[in-house]
């Protein structure tokens, strides 16, 4: 079976395609990613050579590229993961989520349902296997206070153009179940971290500024919190929900890890100096810098759905997941 996996370089997209290649024997990934500055081929150096991946060059906006993309693979599903994401880039960028986020995904599902559900009667027979799984952000939901958490029922409310625009996404996929009976499923995760997140988040951003004895800048007081999801468990998740997950369900992914942002650079500093000692904690690089617009106070998902539903459960708590990163982020500066 051929899937189409769009956003495949990036950072949870690379991890996925690897656990999924290896995982499954009877599926070949047709890897669609625009090589933008936040993906990069070496991300998935270790199945480039494998007859079951392909890496096309191209735009999620581009309908021919698309829609030829489905006539010459034959797909079977899509999985979504390409987006523009790093929220400081759409405060000072948003025209490129706009389109990204909210018009490729409405050019994928066109391409999707043109020629799922309008081909030939002897593709009709398998809709019933042609799913759609959009993967999305618990940023959609706003802002919590210092208690609750996000369910799927959470109402929406987007405060910056990145979660706006993945909002809109979400709703136009929730869109395509309920007008055309397409087979859509949607995940919302909450913050990932591990092995091949780009450099500009802040995870890598403390360990690199870390490293380079440079000031670690930390939004405001430091105290907005976050759950944060070890990427291979998102993987779990994402693999769970787009083979069991119920058609026009949304279901919420989250390592039940909240931390606040000081913590968390704190902790970094913390292994840093048992690993890497120097003559003066990191920690003492830290630095408060003027906090970002609209920054969202907490976000904290229940991802009871999920676990009863499909089974799935975190393996990492956040000291073992920050040990495996922090060591592989070691290994990738050859430190």
């Amino acid at each position: 079976m051929n899937v189409l996996i769009t956003g495949g370089l990036g950072f949870i997209g690379s991890n996925f395609i690897e656990y999924f290649l290896d995982k499954y024997v009877n599926y070949s990934v047709i890897n669609l990613d625009k090589n933008t500055y936040a993906g990069h081929t070496s991300n998935l150096k270790n199945v480039s050579s494998s007859p079951r991946y392909i890496y096309i060059k191209g735009d999620i906006c581009d309908k021919n590229i698309v829609n030829n993309l489905f006539q010459e693979y034959n797909f079977s599903s899509v999985i979504h993961f390409a987006a523009e994401s790093h929220v400081d880039n759409s405060i000072e960028n948003p025209d490129e989520f706009i389109n990204t986020n909210i018009h490729g995904t409405f050019n994928l599902l066109n391409s999707a349902k043109r020629y799922w559900m309008e081909a030939p009667f002897q593709y009709k027979k398998d809709l019933n296997n042609n799913r759609f799984h959009h993967i999305s952000t618990d940023e959609v939901y706003g802002t919590l206070g210092a208690k609750g958490l996000f369910t799927e029922k959470t109402p929406y409310a987007p405060n910056s153009p990145y979660s706006a625009s993945k909002a809109a996404s979400d709703f136009i996929v929730r869109s395509y179940f309920h007008t055309y009976g397409m087979n859509v499923v949607t995940t919302n995760c909450s913050n990932n971290y591990g092995p091949k997140q780009h450099d500009e988040k802040l995870i890598p951003t403390i360990i690199r500024k870390a490293l380079n004895n440079e000031s670690i800048p930390i939004y405001g007081d430091g105290k907005n919190i976050r759950d944060w999801l070890y990427v291979e468990d998102h993987c779990i998740g994402i693999d769970l929900a787009f083979h069991n997950g119920k058609a026009g369900e949304t279901y919420n992914i989250g390592g039940n890890n909240e931390r606040d942002n000081l913590y968390i650079a704190n902790k970094i500093c913390n292994v840093l100096d048992e690993m890497k000692p120097k003559t003066q904690s990191y920690s003492k690089q830290i630095t408060f810098v003027k906090d970002r617009p609209g920054h969202d106070f907490r976000y904290a998902i229940d991802a009871s759905k999920i676990e009863k539903e499909l089974g799935w459960k975190a393996n990492e708590n956040f000291e073992t997941g920050i040990l495996k990163t922090i060591k592989w982020y070691l290994k990738k500066y050859n430190v």
